[in-house]
């Protein structure tokens, strides 16, 4: 009799959608924000380092030399280290501030509001600077924005863990990711027609042209604010934590770690090696997948000789495939466990820079009607992003509730610190790594076979060191339920 009375006090853990999918709202602005700065910025820097150096644009340059344009990726790669080199000094400390910090709105509300104003004020300052080949203030306007969005990114990625039983967090992941990749999708449709970056790039006459680079920028802080403002309004995190208290602590004692975790105690031995195995490999597929996303866009333009909007074309590609993978991440690791659906994910990956690397040339088919004999782009490639998009997507829904499982609830903002540390030191190294293999070998194709060896090590690193602790089974609310209040 008390052992059934027991079992009927005890919580009944249950994903609510309709919260998580609100949360998501935080991703989205951060996912919005990084795909017009990572498909835009690295050719602003190409262009204007070209015309610094060479007194050409790139599109002149790229006609009189080529090899020059693969010379100067070296200094483009060190503009978008250097950003990253900020991020990996400032996502532990806003994490770790964030954990403390007790307010009337919650302890990550105050740093996503702030941050999210700052970097939707400045962010629009990137291209009319660029437009105005004014170097050093775009650079500085490019380090304003992401200082600004460190505190924002780790605060706001923290606040589903925050209010999420550890049992459920791969399938919460999935749900924010997927409301992220849409940030990501239009972003990426702002990319395509009349907007297109080649447009503006390839122009001789780029006086009346500031609006082509200027739209895009302005519609995402736009939508960066109104994302924040949702969360803001629709999340209360101070009444959501006392409310979920008993839930969040029936999922600690379903965590899947190799030892049992206690705020008094430090980390045993098995579940820090856990922890360092699976930061190790983050590290080595972050050196890959950013390698991949810093330059895809020069890779398009100078090497492929395509529209930019082929670009934008794969990024939606990708998307969709990402949001497939997102959607069943969690059912699939239900199954076989978050270490081998990772590495499922790693390998689906590899396969398609294999794919990249034997077959992706340029067609050498002249676009009907495009500007200054851009080829099409060559299919095969969006078979490529298919295979990333869809693997990636299994890696990243795994990889962060693996991460964050081995903290207890005082120090999620601490882990999801650990989490971007190893991320964002990856991303300091890879595109000066990158850009210099570019200047050395003089060869495009350096690209994806540089992604494949990293993707491999990964795969090896995380495969041998990390144990597939499969969570308990949990009974999900479903139906209507599932998208009901909190109650």
């Amino acid at each position: 009799m008390e052992d059934s009375l027991q079992a009927k006090e005890t919580p009944r853990l249950k994903l609510n959608y309709k919260r998580t999918a609100l949360i998501g709202f935080a991703f989205f602005g951060i996912l919005l924000l990084w795909q017009v700065y990572d498909s835009w910025c690295p050719t602003f820097l190409t262009d204007i380092f070209a015309q610094t150096i060479y007194g050409m644009t790139s599109a002149e340059l790229k006609a009189a030399d080529e090899a020059k344009i693969l010379e100067v990726q070296w200094i483009v790669g060190i503009i978008m280290a250097a950003d990253n080199l900020a991020a990996l000094i400032l996502l532990p400390i806003f994490g770790n501030l964030s954990d403390k910090t007790k307010t009337p709105i919650g302890k990550r509300m105050p740093y996503i509001l702030i941050g999210t104003l700052v970097s939707a004020i400045a962010f629009p300052f990137i291209p009319l600077l660029f437009h105005l080949q004014n170097v050093v203030g775009m650079v500085v306007m490019m380090a304003i924005v992401l200082l600004f969005m460190m505190m924002y990114r780790n605060p706001a990625v923290s606040l589903m863990p925050d209010i999420t039983p550890k049992p459920l967090r791969a399938k919460a992941n999935g749900i924010i990711n997927i409301m992220g990749y849409f940030g990501g999708a239009f972003a990426t449709v702002l990319g395509l027609g009349g907007l297109a970056l080649s447009n503006y790039i390839n122009s001789t006459d780029r006086a009346g042209m500031l609006w082509v680079i200027e739209t895009p920028f302005l519609v995402a802080s736009l939508l960066m604010v109104v994302s924040a403002l949702v969360l803001f309004f629709t999340i209360k995190e101070n009444k959501l934590a006392e409310e979920l208290k008993d839930e969040l602590e029936e999922g600690e004692k379903e965590a899947a770690v190799a030892d049992k975790l206690d705020d008094d105690k430090p980390m045993s031995k098995a579940n820090r090696i856990m922890l360092f195995a699976i930061l190790g490999a983050e590290f080595l597929w972050f050196m890959a997948d950013n390698g991949i996303g810093t330059y895809i866009g020069n890779f398009v333009i100078y090497y492929l000789k395509a529209k930019s909007s082929g670009t934008m074309l794969l990024t939606i590609v990708g998307g969709v495939a990402s949001v497939g993978g997102f959607a069943i991440a969690g059912f699939i690791a239900d199954k076989i466990g978050r270490k081998w659906t990772i590495t499922l994910g790693l390998g689906i990956t590899i396969l398609g820079m294999i794919i990249m690397c034997l077959f992706v040339r340029p067609t050498g088919i002249l676009k009907e009607g495009a500007a200054n004999g851009e080829f099409t782009i060559p299919m095969l490639i969006y078979v490529v992003w298919l295979f990333k998009g869809f693997g990636m997507a299994l890696v990243h829904n795994c990889s962060f509730p693996m991460v964050v499982e081995l903290s207890t609830g005082k120090t999620i903002g601490k882990f999801t610190g650990f989490y971007y540390a190893a991320s964002m030191s990856a991303q300091t190294i890879t595109p000066i790594l990158l850009g210099l293999i570019f200047m050395k070998s003089q060869v495009w194709i350096a690209l994806p076979i540089y992604a494949v060896i990293l993707y491999a090590l990964a795969c090896v690193v995380f495969g041998i060191l990390v144990k597939n602790i499969k969570a308990k089974k949990v009974e999900n609310v479903k139906g209507l339920e599932a998208l009901g209040g909190d109650d």
